[in-house]
C-alpha cells in the first residue's frame, strides 16, 4: 500500500475492525479490533491512489468498477467504521478539507437548475426502468421517506401510514383541487383522489413517470379526477386549495428556493395549506456528497433549515407546523437495501454489475447518512392566514384516526383482510425517531 493511502487510512480508522489487503497481497489491519470486521481487497494501484486524493469519491468509485471488493462485511459495515471513527474525531487528511471547501464553494454552480437543466437532471435518475424501481419499492411505487409509527410495519404499512400523516396535515376535505408537486409514479395523488373525492393535478419532469401514472389512473378509473402532466412548477398558473411536495425540493437547488416558495404562494388559494416533505440536514449548511451528485441525483442539494426558512418568510407564507422524523428513513432505506440485495441478480440483468454496485453503494451510503450523519426528513406546513389550521395540533391525530378508519372500511367493502393494529400503534418508537 502506498505511504499516502496508508497514513490516511492509519489517521481516519482508530477504532473498529479493517484490514485492507493491497494489490500486492500485503494484509494491512487498522482499528482497535472492536466491532464487526470488514474486509477489503484494493484490486489496483490506481484504486489506491484516487481512493488516497479523495477518499468519499474514491472508495464508491472502485466499488463500482471492481477495482475494490469488500470480501468481509458490506458496504453498510465499512461506512459504520468510517463514522464512527469520524464522530470520535478522527482527523482527515488536509487535502480532503480543501476537497469540501471547494465543494461548498461551487455548490451554487453545481445547483444551476434552469427549466431545461432541471428536466435533464431529472431524467438521469427518474427515468430509469420502472422494473429497477420495482425490485426494492412497495406496492404503491414510494419513493420517499415511510413512516413507522410502531417498530413492526411492514414497508407497505408505513408508506401508506406516510400518506396519511400528510393527508392529516393538509386538512383534506371533498371537493378541493389539490396540487402534487413532483409527483413520482403518482401513489399520492391517487390516494388523494381516491380517499377523499378531491381534483388532482400531479406535475413531473420524468417520462417514465409520468406513463406510469397516468395509466395507474386509467386503471382505477380516476382519470376524470387525477391528471398528470409533465410540467414544470414554474408553468404552473391555476390555483389551488392544497399544494404538498414529496421529495421533489431536494431537486430545487439553493438558487432556486426563492423562486420556489414565491410561485407556491402564488399558486395556494387565501385559505389553502400546503405541505413540504423533504430530506434536510440537522447540521449547518454543507454541499452535496461528491458520489451522489456525480452519479446519483445531479443538480441536487440537502438544505438546511436555515437555508429555507427565509425563503418561506420573505414568501408570505406563515410556517404553522415543522415536523423533524429523524431515524425513518434509515428504517425506510435499510428495506429498500435488503430488498434490492436480494434481488440484485435481477438488477444485473436490466442493467449491469458496475450500475447494481453503484445503486448497492448508494443505498446503503443513504442509510449510514441517515443513521449516524446529520440527514433528517422535513415537514413543513405552510398556510397564508394565521386562521386558516385548527388551534392546536390535535386535529392532525384525529385526521389520521377518521382517515384511518375510513381506510378500513373501504378494504371492507373490497373485501381484502386489514391487519389489525396493536394498541401502542399512535406511538412511534424512539428507534424509528
Amino acid at each position: 500500500m502506498n505511504r499516502l493511502l496508508l497514513g490516511v487510512v492509519g489517521r481516519l480508522v482508530r477504532t473498529g475492525n479493517l484490514t485492507i489487503t493491497d494489490p500486492d497481497g500485503t494484509r494491512h489491519v487498522f482499528g482497535d479490533g472492536a466491532g464487526e470486521p470488514v474486509g477489503i481487497i484494493l484490486r489496483t494501484h490506481s484504486a489506491q491512489n484516487a481512493i488516497a486524493l479523495n477518499p468519499w469519491l474514491g472508495v464508491p468509485e472502485a466499488y463500482m468498477e471492481g477495482e475494490l471488493d469488500i470480501v468481509e462485511g458490506d458496504v453498510l459495515r465499512l461506512l459504520r467504521i468510517a463514522y464512527a471513527n469520524i464522530e470520535s474525531g478522527a482527523d482527515a487528511p488536509a487535502w480532503t478539507k480543501v476537497f469540501d471547501n471547494l465543494r461548498i464553494g461551487l455548490r451554487r454552480l453545481h445547483q444551476i437548475n434552469t427549466v431545461g437543466r432541471a428536466r435533464r437532471n431529472v431524467q438521469r435518475h427518474y427515468n430509469l426502468s420502472g422494473d429497477l424501481y420495482r425490485l426494492f419499492l412497495d406496492a404503491d411505487m414510494q419513493y420517499s421517506c415511510a413512516y413507522f409509527e410502531r417498530p413492526d410495519m411492514s414497508l407497505e404499512e408505513a408508506q401508506l401510514a406516510k400518506k396519511r400523516h400528510l393527508a392529516a396535515k393538509l386538512n383534506t376535505g371533498a371537493g378541493q383541487k389539490v396540487l402534487d408537486i413532483g409527483c413520482g409514479w403518482g401513489g399520492l395523488g391517487l390516494y388523494l383522489a381516491r380517499t377523499f373525492d378531491v381534483d388532482v393535478l400531479g406535475v413531473t419532469l420524468s417520462d417514465e413517470q409520468h406513463a406510469v401514472a397516468e395509466e395507474r389512473a386509467r386503471q382505477e378509473g380516476l382519470q376524470e379526477r387525477v391528471r398528470f402532466e409533465i410540467r414544470d412548477y414554474r408553468d404552473l398558473d391555476e390555483t389551488f386549495d392544497r399544494i404538498v411536495s414529496v421529495g421533489m425540493f431536494e431537486h430545487v437547488g439553493v438558487n432556486h428556493y426563492h423562486t420556489f416558495f414565491d410561485q407556491t404562494a402564488r399558486l395556494l388559494k387565501r385559505d389553502g395549506v400546503m405541505v413540504l416533505h423533504a430530506i434536510g440536514r440537522s447540521g449547518p449548511p454543507a454541499a452535496t456528497d461528491t458520489f451522489i451528485r456525480k452519479y446519483i441525483f445531479p443538480g441536487g442539494y440537502i438544505p438546511a433549515l436555515s437555508e429555507v426558512l427565509p425563503h418561506v418568510e420573505r414568501a408570505g407564507l406563515v410556517v404553522t407546523d415543522v415536523e423533524i422524523l429523524r431515524l425513518h428513513y434509515a428504517e425506510t432505506l435499510k428495506i429498500w437495501r435488503e430488498r434490492f440485495m436480494a434481488n440484485r441478480r435481477r438488477a444485473v440483468e436490466i442493467y449491469d454489475e458496475r450500475f447494481a454496485r453503484m445503486w448497492e453503494f448508494y443505498l446503503a451510503g443513504s442509510e449510514a447518512a441517515f443513521r449516524w450523519q446529520d440527514m433528517m426528513v422535513f415537514q413543513i406546513q405552510l398556510a397564508k392566514r394565521n386562521d386558516t389550521l385548527p388551534l392546536t395540533r390535535g386535529y392532525i391525530a384525529a385526521n389520521e384516526a377518521a382517515i384511518e378508519k375510513r381506510e378500513a372500511e373501504a378494504a371492507r367493502k373490497a373485501g381484502a383482510p386489514r391487519r389489525a393494529a396493536p394498541e401502542k400503534a399512535r406511538r412511534r418508537p424512539a428507534e424509528a425517531g
